[in-house]
């Protein structure tokens, strides 16, 4: 049990790091809602989906690589100063070619060469920070992380409020002023990003000692290693992201309005909670998984841990598809928004589905086989796109939601089924099958067919933890003595 609450105080401590700035975030969600149309929305929705994109081409895997040589190599200076030369250049490589290429990247793109401009200097800002924010978690120092990380989405979300609330007044108000003389008449996608770039370089600068206090030696046979390492780590990334982002550009070039986009990318995010759970989840158990790996009960104890997410995403995921209705008047206060409803459920189910594939892929991190892990991540990618292409035509955004979810769902059966192969864990199948199963079919009943009869919701709600703790009642209650 000690090892269990020590897994859950590490997640806790990374999960605080990611979810409040993830809370801080979504703030933005509202203030978009009340500042900007749909189809401004949808815009800026497109250009993060490219962000997104190119944040994993910048990185190329380094990051992945980074933990696994730091936990096996016997000189942990070398790989942090490798690793951190690497990005650095290949980022001021990006920067240079990025910004002489910059009027093409905007005709083929389709976006403002202005919003390209900014959108390049964020992206090589955050390249930055890759490495750095990597060194803070592998020398276990998650409050320092936690600062940083939740300082820069405050200073970004601060920023937001007072360039689309306040300076819009104060101009009004008070035109003779300096503030006022910021102002300008409809910039407010400018504003996003400039208050985005502000917030990054500030990150920049807090953490740029560590470009100052590394050892200024590469090593290119470690680099090669790492390389080869983080390469597939790469290609997953990039099926990750046409898999969670790629559909809002797929939209816009199949001819969707930015205004449907801009509903569909605001519904998208009631998707939170569960990628709150899941991308903390993610942040804890990736070092340890390597950690612990070579613990003679690994398999057991990964089995476990998998049983305990699977337990813990079917409430939360529950919970979140019950409750939508309400919660949406507080995340979209804007009623405009609320055609795209149709698609919270799929999403939800889609990232629970996403969060035990990670569980699952702990095989092939640990056995080197990372390639496979680029396999399943390229099949997941081309079920999205090809599932986009034929859907998008006659059902819009329902299409790109049911893509997401069909994704994500083929690569967990594809994870589980090579996993035994290589990397047999004695995961409790019926267990996890029925928590899973059972919690699939609440939340579409509900949802598609008693949706906002609350009566019928939190019924269900309350059956399927009545069942989880009839199945569970012992373990639970050797948590609670524990803890006690």
């Amino acid at each position: 049990m000690g090892l269990y609450r020590s897994l859950f105080k590490q997640t806790a401590i990374y999960g605080l790091a990611t979810v409040l700035p993830r809370i801080f975030s979504f703030l933005l969600v509202p203030l978009y809602a009340k500042t900007l149309d749909r189809g401004e929305y949808g815009e800026v929705s497109i250009i993060f989906s490219w962000l997104v994109v190119f944040n994993v081409l910048l990185a190329y895997g380094m990051e992945t690589s980074f933990f696994r040589f730091y936990n096996t190599h016997d000189d942990k200076r070398a790989v942090v100063g490798t690793s951190m030369i690497s990005v650095f250049w290949t980022t001021l490589l990006f920067l240079i070619v990025s910004i002489l290429f910059r009027n093409t990247l905007a005709k083929i793109s389709g976006i403002d060469v202005e919003f390209i401009t900014y959108t390049i200097w964020i992206l090589v800002l955050d390249a930055l920070v890759i490495i750095p924010f990597s060194k803070l978690r592998a020398y276990q120092r998650p409050i320092v992380y936690a600062i940083i990380k939740i300082g820069n989405v405050i200073i970004n979300l601060g920023l937001n409020i007072f360039f689309l609330i306040y300076l819009p007044q104060i101009a009004q108000q008070h035109p003779e002023t300096f503030l006022a003389s910021l102002f300008i008449e409809n910039f407010q996608i400018g504003y996003i990003f400039v208050a985005n770039i502000i917030a990054s370089l500030l990150t920049l600068v807090v953490l740029s000692p560590n470009y100052f206090h590394i050892q200024w030696h590469f090593d290119a046979k470690l680099w090669r290693q790492m390389i080869r390492y983080g390469f597939p780590i790469l290609i997953a990334g990039l099926a990750f992201a046409i898999n969670e982002h790629f559909d809002k550009i797929l939209l816009e070039k199949l001819h969707v309005s930015k205004a449907d986009i801009g509903a569909y990318s605001a519904c998208y995010k009631i998707g939170l909670f569960m990628v709150l759970f899941r991308t903390a989840y993610s942040l804890g158990i990736e070092p340890f998984f390597f950690s612990y790996a070579k613990n003679e009960n690994a398999p057991q104890t990964y089995a476990n841990v998998t049983k305990y997410f699977v337990i813990f995403g079917s409430i939360i995921s529950l919970f979140v598809i019950v409750f939508s209705d309400l919660l949406k008047q507080i995340l979209i206060p804007n009623d405009t928004y609320w055609s795209a409803m149709n698609v919270v459920p799929l999403i939800v189910l889609a990232n629970f589905f996403l969060g035990i594939y990670t569980n699952l892929s702990v095989w092939y991190k640990l056995t080197d086989r990372t390639q496979m892990g680029a396999y399943i991540s390229i099949v997941g990618a081309i079920i999205t796109l090809v599932l986009n292409f034929v859907l998008i035509k006659k059902m819009s955004y329902m299409g790109s939601a049911i893509a997401t979810i069909a994704a994500y769902g083929s690569m967990m059966a594809i994870s589980y089924t090579l996993g035994n192969k290589y990397y047999p864990i004695p995961y409790d199948r019926k267990k996890i099958g029925g928590y899973l199963g059972l919690s699939v079919l609440f939340s579409f009943v509900y949802f598609y067919g008693f949706r906002e009869n609350y009566a019928i919701g939190v019924g269900l709600l309350l059956l399927f933890v009545y069942f989880v703790y009839r199945n569970e009642k012992q373990v639970l209650l050797q948590i609670i003595k524990k803890a006690t």
